[in-house]
């Protein structure tokens, strides 16, 4: 699944490509990847908007209109592209926005769990509610991380990946900030110190800003706005390195199943 650094790079690359662009035509293809309404409401409530600007919440896309939001979640295997009239279609097509200069901005979901939905303002506001911290805002400090986790008996790899905490953070991410900041991904989350609660936000600063750097991670099937991978899986010091010598350490890093997801860490680097 896209985490932050995918989401904002693909925010990124729109924001500089769509704004000021006005949508002729929504084609909806696969009705099930729309929320909250039937296609053809969905359709029609974004014929003629105007994109304004495209922002990130989480790992949502905000795409904003003149006429109100339409928020893209990618879901495992989603993408949204900007398509000119010479690019080949996506091979999974399920949203097609038309807009007036000729190019499309595609919505492409192999697996289809991604979602997408129109908002006003304040229903957004309402859903947003339910958010965790941004991680690279002001808001995420080391006292607020060490105050989050003082009741929570949840494995701390686990709880760093609860979007009701801290948003953005998925199952790579959370894997290598750990690593950076030498925890066992097992460790209850409350059994952090303030020591560790300050290396841990750091951690998780900088390896989500390194990712955002190196414009996320593409295993399989993650590419940005323009269709293009992004370079960050080669700078991975543990996930999906099972077996493989720690570039720390030597020894091997190990995988785990957490919460149904696969955790890689290092036994002798993380305590």
């Amino acid at each position: 699944m896209p985490e932050l650094p995918e989401v904002e790079t693909i925010v990124r690359g729109l924001d500089r490509l769509v704004p000021g662009s006005r949508i002729r035509e929504a084609e909806v293809i696969r009705p099930d990847l729309i929320e909250g309404e039937d296609a053809a409401s969905f359709a029609e409530g974004l014929r003629g908007a105007r994109i304004v600007r495209v922002a990130r919440r989480a790992k949502n896309i905000l795409v904003h209109l003149d006429s109100g939001l339409l928020v893209v979640n990618l879901g495992m295997t989603g993408r949204l592209l900007v398509r000119s009239p010479d690019d080949p279609p996506p091979t999974h097509l399920g949203v097609r926005l038309r807009l007036e200069d000729g190019r499309e901005l595609d919505y492409h979901d192999v697996r289809r769990f991604g979602r997408l939905q129109r908002f006003t303002g304040e229903g957004w506001l309402r859903r947003e509610e339910a958010l965790g911290v941004e991680p690279l805002s002001d808001d995420f400090t080391a006292e607020h991380l060490y105050d989050l986790t003082r009741r929570s008996r949840v494995a701390v790899k686990t709880w760093l990946m609860d979007q009701r905490r801290v948003v953005g953070v998925g199952n790579i991410y959370a894997s290598e900030a750990l690593f950076r900041a030498g925890i066992d991904p097992r460790r209850h989350a409350s059994s952090l110190t303030r020591p560790e609660a300050a290396r841990l936000r750091d951690t998780v600063r900088e390896v989500l800003q390194e990712a955002i750097d190196f414009r996320g991670t593409t295993l399989l099937d993650y590419r940005d706005a323009q269709g293009e991978s992004g370079a960050f899986a080669a700078r991975l010091q543990v996930y999906d390195r099972a077996g493989e010598p720690c570039r720390v350490c030597g020894s091997p890093v190990e995988r785990i199943v957490q919460g149904g997801r696969s955790t890689f860490f290092c036994p002798s680097c993380q305590r």
